[in-house]
């Protein structure tokens, strides 16, 4: 029986699938780049970020690069870069979950070229790795705060670039740089595609080298712009095409959760009766609700879905999909995320589940099955039937005793 230990297990695998997760993995990714740091983050702390990366004149940058630096650079970038996008994930954005994975990847493959004994570190980040990619279709929105993460990290992961490539090419530059405020003048005048011209390169070296700095400044311009307006004006356009409502104009309206038979008919008789209506829809399955419908792809059953359908403001949630299970798991969750005002509204697909289904209290619970095999009964055997016996049948109501006084 589902309604058995099964259905409690079940229950709570609900539950916690409910609570924040992607807190729980970006805390976790944070926490890999923060190890990944660790023995650079002792010198910096020591010494200062300028004096660990020696950047002071293209001597130091030279003596850096020829020492190692390459590696060290490369540990502050990949470290600093899960951090930041440790940020982006916990809005589910999709640009945030790629990234963190190329970078945890990156990771993984330094730690173990560089060796020194860190086996911990690349097991925990080949592991992170793993259950980042079990997640990903969780990771399905287009958010604003992490394309601007997106924009910055590439920013500045060029600036790096591009600084220490001209401080490490300083005498190659007519006037030569040999300081980082020059150097960085010029790559961002590189960057930007100004170019005044006070700075020049004067060898082929050089020249490659700022002709690389442009194209990846406009590369890294482009997709930055796109990164942040792309969330901006993505909603806008799909309530345009799809005719999608947004989060805020849900109000007064009525939550449908399921695809069955029932909900197609019910669906198309609140709309001819002019009600508002929300369909929450799985995300495995097709539907056949028109163009223009109001839909929400997703597990109904899980309170942010609920959240994302307005069901604080709204006046029904409607649990009917074709397992009675999860009908029971709506209600619940309804009852959590709901308004005061909002009713829920339960269908069971068996009568054998009428009373399990009432446990979890819905305000109405309809039996279809019920009243449709007791009718055709009743047609069959010529046996009455009135608005009482179809209201009871209806609503799984059982049959009151007669009054033993009368």
């Amino acid at each position: 029986m589902w309604f058995q230990p099964g259905f409690a297990l079940a229950r709570g695998v609900r539950r916690l699938r409910q609570l924040p997760w992607q807190w729980l993995l970006a805390v976790l990714v944070a926490v890999d780049g923060y190890v990944f740091l660790q023995p650079l983050w002792e010198t910096i702390t020591s010494q200062g970020l300028l004096q660990t990366l020696q950047l002071r004149d293209s001597a130091g940058i030279t003596a850096f690069l020829g020492s190692g630096g390459i590696g060290q650079l490369a540990r502050l970038m990949l470290g600093l870069g899960v951090q930041v996008m440790a940020i982006g994930l916990l809005y589910r954005a999709r640009i945030a979950w790629s990234l963190s994975l190329v970078l945890l990847v990156a990771i993984g493959t330094v730690s173990l070229w560089r060796g020194q004994g860190h086996y911990g570190l690349i097991v925990f980040t080949v592991m992170l790795a793993v259950v980042l990619t079990s997640y990903w279709r969780y990771f399905d929105r287009a958010s604003l705060a992490a394309g601007g993460l997106f924009a910055l990290l590439s920013v500045v992961s060029l600036l790096f670039y591009a600084v220490f490539g001209v401080l490490y090419l300083g005498e190659e530059f007519s006037p030569p740089v040999h300081d980082p405020v020059s150097a960085l003048y010029f790559s961002i005048v590189s960057m930007s595609t100004v170019g005044y011209g006070d700075i020049s390169p004067k060898t082929d070296t050089a020249r490659l080298f700022t002709i690389s700095i442009i194209i990846l400044g406009i590369t890294v311009f482009a997709t930055s712009i796109s990164a942040v307006v792309g969330p901006m004006i993505g909603g806008n356009i799909s309530r345009l095409m799809h005719g999608r409502k947004p989060r805020t104009m849900r109000k007064n309206h009525i939550i449908l959760a399921g695809v069955g038979p029932l909900a197609q008919s019910l669906y198309g008789a609140l709309r001819q009766r002019d009600y508002a209506v929300t369909v929450i829809v799985p995300a495995a399955q097709g539907h056949p609700y028109p163009a223009d419908a109001d839909i929400l792809v997703g597990d109904a059953s899980e309170t942010h879905i609920l959240s994302q359908a307005g069901a604080a403001h709204a006046r029904y949630i409607l649990a009917l999909r074709q397992d009675d299970a999860e009908n029971a798991f709506i209600v619940m969750a309804g009852r959590e995320i709901g308004g005061p005002d909002t009713k829920l509204v339960a269908m069971a697909n068996s009568s054998q589940h009428l009373a399990k289904i009432r446990r979890v209290n819905p305000d109405i619970v309809i039996s279809p099955q019920m009243l449709g095999s007791e009718i055709l009964a009743r047609t069959l055997s010529g046996e009455p039937i009135d608005e009482a016996l179809i209201t009871r049948l209806l609503f799984g109501e059982d049959e009151k005793a007669p009054d033993p006084a009368v």
